[in-house]
């Protein structure tokens, strides 16, 4: 399989690369740490840049604030995005509700949130997963009760990315609690500015706020709020997910991250002359390398399929997978390599890489388990892409 990449799609590479040399700081080596106001400022910053080259939302439609362009070319800037570590792409937006809302909201909708979003002037979070409900989200239980024309919500969410920060939520709620697991449950856009919404901080081991638990007491949302139709927030949130899945941003930070561990291996004067020759590091880094750029391919042929209409499901999983994966293989090793300097915290005298692999490994943590674990990836893969039946309940 080989992509090749028209004129336009590489010239944009180039001009995205040049504007980020322009905007980062000198030195940059990422990840931004969103708990940090500077590293937020940076985000905006970059954000609205973004925004106003038109380069956010390439491919949704013009009357939307896009500019008609294949999802190549926004996987060429997520890639791009993610391969500097670079702050200022706002995800949940842009590659998840933007699409889900074309698909499933009303023209309102659409006119109200899409055009915030292509401008870079809202900040979005999510609201799937709780305190009991992770893996198994059709066991979700923040209720939505419908009161004339608002929804009251209460109930929780938990491991909410960026709430801290956000504008807006959408979140999956249960409006029918006596039908089946997954029909009783609805998609609403909620303010994150209502009444009745408290955002606790949740630090995670890498000693960074990113993310949070959302607590709803009796939170009043417009009914025109609902993400299609009633009950049927399992279809539309699925759809959310297969779109969140289907990033390659996992396999630009592994690229990344081998590059810098070549280069380290290559030219530092510290290490025994004998490693930079070991068969066993040279095979190790190669085999990573080629897991790399198998798990990018994957991710491009996402693209493609997007390219074509479709709604890729388990080509996303798949994608999700290798890249996470890989990436958190590359960290084990590259830590590895490193030894014990390698483990020293970010800012110590003698921290190899300045600590970044202890930071960027614990933080990777997460990402098999967010967005629908790799277990459940696999079982997608298994029964939606080859067509397997559903194992026998124990």
């Amino acid at each position: 399989m080989r992509f090749e990449f028209t004129p336009e799609e590489s010239d944009f590479r180039r001009q995205l690369s040049a504007f980020l040399d322009d905007v980062l700081p000198i030195n940059w080596h990422g990840p931004a740490d969103e708990s940090r106001d500077d590293h937020w400022a940076l985000n905006q910053q970059i954000k609205k840049g973004l925004a106003d080259r038109g380069w956010f939302v390439m491919s949704w439609p013009k009357k939307y604030g896009g500019a008609d362009s294949s999802p190549m070319m926004n996987t060429i800037f997520a890639e791009e995005m993610a391969y500097r570590r670079a702050p200022g792409h706002d995800r949940f937006g842009t590659r998840m509700l933007g699409p889900t809302l074309m698909r499933f909201g009303s023209e309102t909708q659409r006119t109200q949130h899409l055009g915030a979003i292509a401008r870079g002037e809202v900040q979005w979070c999510q609201g799937y997963s709780e305190p009991n409900s992770g893996s198994d989200l059709a066991s979700l239980q923040t209720r939505a009760v419908l009161d004339g024309d608002v929804f009251v919500i209460n109930g929780a969410k938990i491991w909410t990315s960026l709430a801290h920060r956000a504008d807006m939520m959408f979140m999956l709620v249960r409006t029918d609690p006596d039908t089946a697991p997954h029909r009783g449950i609805s998609l609403l856009l909620v303010d994150m500015k209502t009444p009745g919404i408290q955002v606790l901080p949740i630090i995670n081991m890498a000693g960074v706020h990113s993310f949070n638990q959302v607590v709803f007491d009796d939170v009043r949302v417009p009914k025109a709020n609902l993400v299609g139709d009633l009950n049927d927030g399992w279809r539309v949130g699925m759809t959310v997910l297969n779109f969140e899945r289907s990033g390659i941003d996992y396999a630009a930070w592994a690229r990344a991250s081998m590059e810098e561990l070549v280069d380290y291996v290559r030219n530092d004067e510290s290490l025994v002359s004998t490693i930079k020759t070991n068969p066993d590091v040279r095979s190790k880094l190669a085999g990573l390398s080629t897991d790399i750029e198998a798990a990018r391919l994957l991710c491009y042929d996402v693209a493609w399929r997007q390219g074509q209409g479709e709604v890729p499901s388990s080509e996303a999983s798949m994608s999700k997978v290798a890249g996470t994966e890989v990436y958190t293989r590359v960290l084990d090793y590259g830590l590895e390599l490193l030894g014990m300097y390698g483990v020293l915290e970010p800012g110590s005298d003698q921290a190899e890489l300045e600590g970044r692999f202890l930071k960027m490994r614990l933080f990777a943590t997460s990402g098999p388990i967010l967005a629908g674990t790799n277990e459940i990836q696999k079982n997608i893969i298994a029964q939606r892409g080859l067509g397997l039946p559903r194992a026998p309940k124990r």
